[in-house]
């Protein structure tokens, strides 16, 4: 099987429709993690009676469940069940946000946890109202702390994405398939689709890696 760099400029413009739409995937994906992520940290340690259970029960099996059989059951289960009939991309985005989110979840209550009891109880001393305490003393010193785990698991999101292919959603690996089974030559397809996989999630990983240090620093 020999290089053809014909054919690799055919297929660039296709597999750059497909980062695209992985780059999409990922972003809007994280949007949804981290704000979810939050949500259930806060619902969590809140401990309201019941909710709290079912949360950590719901958080449990979506951990130890692979995304690849959550994406099938809201996609081919929960949809149908619901009457609703939302794109493939926008069931994508809610797969990864909520499988991501148990995730950030822990995150984010690792960092809320090390926030020094101090200036919980001088916040209590001083009658400062419970969503001032959160939004003006908690969350601005947890949430820089835990920046570079949700980043890693942002990049982790970004080389998950090719499990869409289940439900048709076209991304680059899954163009780079789709090339490959067209024309015969796969050489060339998933090299180049390794090859955006890499530009794109190794510079993530040093700025992730220096955010780490600089965080470490404060």
């Amino acid at each position: 099987m020999e290089w053809n760099w014909d054919y690799v400029g055919e297929s660039i413009p296709l597999l750059l429709e497909g980062l695209l739409v992985t780059v999409e995937l990922t972003l809007l994906g994280s949007a949804v993690a981290y704000v979810l992520g939050l949500v259930f940290a806060l619902v969590r340690r809140a401990r309201i009676p019941v909710l709290s259970q079912l949360l950590y029960l719901f958080i449990e099996a979506v951990r130890s469940t692979p995304l690849l059989i959550q994406v099938f059951f809201i996609f081919y289960l929960l949809w149908p069940a619901l009457g609703i009939t939302p794109s493939a991309f926008l069931t994508g985005v809610i797969a990864l946000g909520i499988h991501y989110a148990t995730y950030t979840s822990e995150v984010y209550r690792a960092g809320i946890d090390a926030v020094p009891k101090g200036q919980w109880e001088a916040a209590t001393a001083l009658s400062i109202p419970r969503t001032r305490v959160w939004t003006g003393i908690v969350l601005p010193q947890a949430v820089p702390r835990v920046l570079p785990a949700l980043g890693n698991y942002m990049i982790s999101m970004f080389k998950e994405t090719p499990l869409l292919i289940s439900i048709g959603v076209l991304e680059v690996l899954n163009r780079a398939k789709e090339q490959g089974a067209q024309t015969f030559q796969v050489l060339e397809p998933y090299t180049l689709a390794g090859i955006l996989f890499l530009l794109i999630s190794y510079p993530s990983s040093i700025l992730v890696r220096r955010l780490e240090r600089r965080v470490g620093q404060l």
